[in-house]
């Protein structure tokens, strides 16, 4: 049967009047709050679900997301009903989010009913993490000593920021059963991090401070979400470009408070600490950096372990493009250069794994996203150097927009075949 006809072909669970089919339209509210809880961007979500209510014979079906809530309408458009889901911005989720597609691939092929898909999305919601609270908060503490080691620390620094990281996990654990305190995390993380950075410093060797404190913020530093902001604003989806990145902006406000008032109490308590430049360590670590801080995003962002060699190769690729790129052409177009490496990569895993390219694609781009930069131009506003913070602040905007357009070119010359799949699927009477 040609895709066409595939296309055309009405699924065994169609409404054959004008009313949208109920037990349809709340499997595909319920695909919607999975998606947008596992940290989907709008656009994908949006693509994903029209698709879908396409593929259920759903009629006139429109979707709008932001990143706290979805409206989805149903019907003719003089007869039509409209949903409202009131949502939080969820995180990332890679695992969740590559079962949810799987859920959605199987009802849209008729392996499903949509009824029973709602059943299985309810199931997944249940689920505990795949990793343990140990483990995971190992996975922090590593991954800020890589990312220490990608922003020129030393040994000392590296140490630190392991340290600074781990504690970060444990305060991260801790406040996962205190839902007040998720109102002002960013900034108390911040904090305390900042403050025992100076009480390390005084109590251990001397180290560069900024480099340590940001190296064990690095999991907080809210990169990846300026950078999706971009994507979408470019891909004109206005309404939740704009909200996310406001939140961005929010968030990078509350880290650098905390910062700076973590640094001046404890400068305060235990006095200045001597400014110390990192003594870099030999190549071999940047190649140890490459495979750690892959395999702790795997973890932090809760992919499934069989992901982890894509993820660590598609993340590897991806850094090493940047680096060539910025050797070659400059630092924001070796973000391009770096996006767009890691795009492809993601895309093969799709196709031959047959799984989301986010899976792959969201560690990749955490690999490369210009969150520390953006730190550092707020640190040194906060500072009074305000022509170094608007410079650093240009350098962060143009690494982002690198950064989107790498990824944008790259869905171009080889899209993603999610949406296709589910519109071309052959649906069977089960």
């Amino acid at each position: 049967m040609s895709d066409d006809a595939a296309i055309r072909r009405e699924p065994a669970w169609h409404s054959h009047d004008d009313e949208p089919d109920p037990v349809a339209v709340g499997f595909v509210l319920e695909l919607a709050r999975a998606v947008h809880m596992y940290g989907e961007s709008a656009q994908r979500l949006e693509d994903l679900l029209e698709a879908m209510s396409h593929r259920l014979g759903l009629q006139g079906a429109q979707c709008f997301s932001t990143p706290t809530s979805i409206m989805a309408s149903f019907g003719p458009l003089g007869r039509q009903r409209t949903h409202m889901l009131r949502v939080r911005p969820g995180e990332v989720n890679l695992g969740k989010l590559a079962e949810v597609e799987r859920i959605a691939m199987d009802v849209a092929h008729g392996d499903l009913s949509p009824k029973d898909g709602t059943s299985a999305l309810a199931g997944l919601a249940h689920t505990g993490p795949p990793y343990g609270r140990v483990l995971t908060m190992l996975a922090f503490g590593i991954a800020s000593g890589a990312a220490c080691q990608f922003l020129g620390g030393g040994a000392r620094e590296i140490a630190a920021a392991a340290v600074l990281g781990l504690g970060l996990g444990i305060f991260s654990m801790v406040t996962q059963l205190q839902p007040r305190v998720a109102r002002v995390y960013e900034p108390l993380a911040a904090f305390l991090v900042s403050g025992a950075a100076v009480i390390l410093a005084h109590l251990t060797m001397p180290f560069a401070l900024l480099t340590a404190t940001l190296g064990g913020l690095i999991v907080l530093i809210p990169g990846l979400t300026l950078t999706t902001a971009l994507a979408e604003l470019a891909t004109r989806h206005l309404a939740s470009g704009t909200a996310r990145l406001s939140g961005a902006f929010i968030t990078f406000l509350g880290i650098a408070f905390g910062v700076a008032l973590g640094n001046r109490v404890g400068a305060a308590l235990f006095g200045p600490v001597p400014v110390v430049e990192p003594q870099l360590l030999p190549g071999w670590a940047t190649l140890v950096a490459l495979i750690a801080a892959p395999l702790c995003f795997t973890i932090i962002l809760r992919a499934e372990p069989r992901d982890a060699p894509w993820i660590v190769a598609a993340g590897a690729l991806g850094v090493q493009g940047g680096r060539l790129g910025a050797e070659a052409l400059g630092v924001e177009l070796g973000a391009f250069v770096g996006a767009f490496v890691v795009a492809l990569a993601s895309v093969a895993y799709e196709r031959l794994r047959h799984r989301p390219a986010a899976v792959v694609l969201v560690p990749g781009i955490l690999m490369l996203v210009p969150g520390s930069v953006g730190f550092r131009s707020l640190t040194s506003l906060l500072e009074r150097q305000a022509l170094a913070g608007v410079e650093t602040a240009f350098s962060t905007i143009l690494t982002a927009i690198a950064l989107v357009s790498g990824l944008l070119i790259a869905g171009v010359l080889a899209p993603e075949r999610r949406v296709r799949d589910i519109l071309a699927a052959e649906s069977r009477r089960p």
